[in-house]
């Protein structure tokens, strides 16, 4: 007996060799996903895909694996996420404050809180559009950044809003505690990003990469650190976290991507100081712009403040 799973391209893996990304989508080596994909196992759109098929956009990924004896039963119930406040809610919206530690939706390898689990959870429904694992989801954060994230209830407005972010008609407001001073103090990094040649888990600035456009302006300059206003024009995967550390001013508490580990450790900081402090939209049912807002969570307002201090 085999079991069918749906699997939603991540944005990370666009392009990316059919076997290299079932490989990692699922946990399995290469060459047995490989296998699969030789016995018709793997499709897209509902057709079979060759090993060196390229993973398309926006696609759901049909996969056909052998039923284990000891198969686990349902899908767990969900489960409430500690900390993630309603920011507001109508009947085609649903605005949170996303806590760290929580990832936008499910995804192979994550067992951790989601915000669709957190929302399930405390009774809300969302639009059904999208991927099976991520259904309302337009937009996502990650893991370790905090702040605000909208979510679409009903299907006209997960189509109306997904549209929006496609086109580039939200405006998305980051602040970042980077290390040293930019110089200039206002500009605009403009670099395209890919995988890290040498760590899958990592993204980088490439010369075939995606085109990425970062808008940063300084609020603040402190002895060992800088808070920028960061505005995003794309919307690659860590795309902040890459070209801060690609002009050698990386988030402080970033150590994937460059930080000092003592900065951080001074800081009492665990992750990166890079929170989603304001989201604006244009109101899928009223078409009016709304803006939400979200405050600096304990860990970097304490950080922050510790900053502050040793001027």
């Amino acid at each position: 007996m085999t079991q069918l799973r749906m699997l939603p391209v991540p944005d990370g893996l666009v392009g990316e060799r059919a076997d290299a990304g079932i490989a990692r989508l699922t946990g399995l080596s290469r060459s047995k996903a490989a296998e699969l994909i030789d016995a018709g196992a793997v499709r897209v759109a509902g057709s079979p895909v060759s090993r060196s098929f390229r993973l398309p956009a926006d696609a759901m990924i049909e996969l056909s694996l052998p039923q284990a004896r000891d198969a686990a039963g349902p899908d767990p119930a969900p489960i409430p996420v500690e900390g993630m406040a309603v920011i507001h809610d109508d009947a085609d919206i649903v605005v949170v404050d996303k806590p760290v530690g929580v990832a936008a939706h499910p995804s192979p390898g994550w067992n951790g809180p989601t915000v669709t689990g957190g929302l399930a959870a405390a009774g809300f429904r969302v639009a059904t559009s999208g991927a099976a694992e991520r259904q309302g989801i337009v937009h996502r954060l990650d893991v370790g950044t905090s702040g605000v994230m909208v979510v679409a209830k009903s299907e006209a407005a997960y189509a109306d809003l997904k549209e929006q972010f496609r086109e580039r008609r939200v405006e998305k407001i980051y602040h970042a505690l980077v290390q040293g001073h930019p110089d200039p103090s206002e500009g605009t990094i403009d670099a395209p990003i890919g995988r890290h040649p040498a760590h899958d888990y990592k993204w980088a600035v490439t010369a075939d990469g995606k085109p990425s456009i970062t808008h940063y302006r300084t609020l603040e300059a402190h002895r060992y650190a800088s808070l920028l206003e960061i505005h995003l024009e794309t919307g690659r995967t860590h795309q902040i976290r890459v070209h801060m550390s690609a002009v050698r001013h990386p988030c402080v508490g970033d150590l994937t991507y460059g930080a000092d580990p003592v900065l951080a450790q001074r800081l009492h900081l665990a992750r990166q100081w890079l929170h989603a402090v304001a989201l604006e939209v244009t109101h899928p049912a009223t078409g009016r712009r709304i803006a939400f807002h979200s405050e600096y969570p304990a860990d970097l307002a304490g950080a922050l403040a510790l900053v502050r201090s040793w001027e």
